[in-house]
């Protein structure tokens, strides 16, 4: 027969929301994302084209990061600096000040673009890696393809001056979204606060890191900040505090002043406006389903994925978590079989389910012990 348990996890939630109605921030395109469960908090004309500018600068680093994880790059690996690479180390630009002629390794390189947002260290990286920068331009682009990002076009590797370098809020989210997942490690760079190069033949230069959040008191760890004339200014953040975290990204912020106060007054309002609930976390188990005929009489299951809810904190319903199972489930059961669903609903609606996986091996009795249990449920309805 079909069994039903309720889990003990009494929470709200609001279905359908218009943040927009009640919130607004001064920029042309934006949107907030609550990393663990995924959802959406707010968007502003998130699917507008924009010119990426230095938040391209996110790709290139990801590219890198690829590469040292399969082994085909080292940190301590040395790329000869190009004169393509050193014409960027003027007056104008961002800049690490990478000498020609120089051999820099592949870490300070990284250093130079994520701290200083160095366009001749996106240069002599994508060179390295690539031989050329169009080469490395079609190694980004494939990458955000592969990630989803579906309306993007990488042409370089800096994000300056180039007509054909796209993207829009929400790739550059999804970009980030990744950046922060795969590579939580080296991730840890974006958080820099400032960045020494030795060069070869002068003083070291230091630079600070261009992400006004770093400075202020918002738990801010990256990612990174953007400016190109025609678009203004951009920046793709993202703050972990209270064991929560959230990514943010808006472009056309009409001065520095307003990247900085704008971007922080969102990510303010997604953590104070909302909750986070953890309903189970993944290859865990959460409950026992009763089982016949076996040599134990439950079996442990959990779910594939972790499972989270944002919530907002102002309008709340009930939310009920349970699980439905037909049961008692017949031994054998063989480990991650499917034995029933998880089911996350809203006034008896079904919002999302989830497949139950066995987390044990549960062995069939033998067949004398399968006999008298069978017999004492026929006398005594007891399974």
């Amino acid at each position: 027969m079909i069994k039903t348990k309720f889990l003990t996890l009494l929470f709200t939630i609001l279905l359908t929301f218009n943040s927009n109605a009640a919130f607004d921030i001064k920029a042309r395109t934006a949107i907030l994302q609550d990393y663990l469960s995924g959802e959406i908090l707010y968007e502003k004309d998130a699917d507008k084209s924009i010119y990426p500018a230095s938040m391209t600068k996110i790709m290139t680093a990801i590219i890198a990061f690829d590469l040292i994880r399969s082994g085909d790059l080292n940190l301590d690996e040395k790329f000869l600096i190009s004169e393509n690479a050193w014409r960027l180390s003027s007056a104008g630009y961002s800049s690490m000040f990478i000498m020609v002629g120089d051999e820099v390794t592949v870490e300070n390189l990284l250093k130079g673009i994520i701290v200083a947002s160095g366009n001749d260290a996106c240069v002599a990286l994508a060179e390295g890696i690539a031989g050329t920068e169009d080469e490395f331009a079609i190694m980004m682009t494939a990458k955000a393809k592969e990630i989803g990002m579906e309306n993007t076009n990488f042409a370089n590797s800096s994000g300056i001056n180039n007509t054909d370098n796209v993207s829009t809020v929400r790739d550059i989210m999804l970009m980030s979204n990744y950046l922060i997942k795969e590579f939580p490690d080296e991730y840890k760079y974006f958080s820099e606060k400032e960045f020494t190069w030795y060069r070869t033949g002068g003083d070291p230069i230091t630079q600070g890191n261009r992400n006004p959040l770093l400075y202020k008191n918002l738990g801010a760890d990256g990612i990174k900040t953007g400016y190109l004339a025609v678009e203004k200014y951009s920046l793709a953040s993202s703050i972990y505090k209270n064991g929560r975290r959230l990514i943010a990204i808006g472009s056309g912020f009409n001065t520095k002043k307003d990247r900085s106060r704008e971007s922080a007054k969102l990510l303010t309002w997604g953590l104070t406006s909302f909750d986070l609930i953890e309903i189970a976390k993944k290859d865990t188990p959460i409950e026992n389903l009763d089982v016949w005929l076996g040599k134990k009489n439950t079996v442990s299951v959990y779910v594939k994925k972790d499972i989270y809810k944002t919530i907002p904190k102002a309008r709340k319903r009930n939310l009920k978590v349970s699980i439905f199972y037909k049961g008692p489930i017949q031994a054998p059961i063989k480990k991650n079989d499917i034995l029933g669903k998880l089911k996350v609903t809203y006034k008896n609606e079904l919002i999302e389910e989830y497949d139950l996986f066995a987390f044990e091996e549960i062995k069939k009795l033998n067949v004398f012990s399968r006999l008298i249990k069978s017999i004492n449920f026929l006398i005594w309805g007891d399974v």
